[in-house]
């Protein structure tokens, strides 16, 4: 049975800011999703941040530091892409997409909020609070960096808060990577067409804390899909069966 406050609110389609927050605090299942997916954004948020800004102020750029051998490797770099080192050139592109990922968080917000009135499995919700926190991640660095830091360069480490100024306006920021895993490398075979002799690596991507958030968010929700958006069964009501007349004599 739902509870009452989950009676009412399906009884009430508009609410005020208060009221919501009242609701939400009443109903036990709520608070209970509401904050383990407040915390799972804030925890990767805090996470990644600490990272990036570490890396900006102690790593020149370009600079690798090898954690396993040659194929786990802290490598400094900066792009304006989307995710995992893809780029998207020009300062339009640039704007674009800082845009973009301001509007999918707003969406996935509200998409969450349907989500938990509707009582969604706790899986999905974390999923999606990972993707969330993710494209978060990335925003702070688009929007602040250039604000915040100096230009990084090979032969300069950034400074935090400078004196002169930051390196870029509003939403230019460049997002901080710092993954690498080139586990295989080596050279194509001359038989493979267009790319015979030429060098290879897997896996070449430079990615983040926010890339790895989204795409196991993202993960999550392909493996666990059926569980998430299939619709539990109802049970079938038996029906008393009827009842035999008595035989008459």
């Amino acid at each position: 049975m739902l509870p009452l406050a989950w009676k009412q609110r399906k009884n009430q389609a508009n609410r005020s800011l208060t009221e919501e927050i009242l609701f939400v605090l009443q109903t036990p299942f709520l608070m209970s999703i509401v904050r383990k997916s407040a915390l799972t954004v804030f925890l990767i948020l805090l996470i990644d941040q600490i990272l990036k800004i570490w890396i900006k102020t102690n790593m020149f750029l370009y600079q690798d530091i090898p954690v396993f051998g040659n194929w786990f490797i802290i490598k400094f770099i900066e792009n304006n892409g989307m995710a995992f080192g893809v780029d998207l050139p020009g300062d339009y592109g640039k704007m674009l997409l800082s845009i973009f990922r301001i509007i999918a968080v707003i969406g996935i917000i509200f998409y969450m909020r349907h989500l938990i009135r509707e009582k969604a499995p706790n899986g999905l919700l974390i999923s999606l609070s990972f993707i969330m926190a993710g494209a978060l991640g990335n925003i702070l660095d688009s929007a602040f960096y250039g604000l915040i830091f100096n230009e990084s360069t090979p032969f300069s480490k950034a400074v935090l808060f400078p004196e002169s100024g930051g390196y870029a306006t509003f939403l230019h920021g460049k997002v901080v990577d710092m993954f690498y895993f080139p586990v295989i490398q080596g050279v194509w075979p001359n038989w493979v067409p267009f790319k015979g002799g030429d060098y290879f690596e897997f896996f070449r991507p430079v990615f983040n804390i926010a890339d790895t958030a989204i795409s196991l968010g993202v993960f999550f929700i392909l493996i666990f899909q059926k569980k998430f958006f299939t619709e539990p069964e109802k049970p079938q009501e038996e029906t008393p069966a009827p009842e035999n007349p008595v035989a008459e004599e």
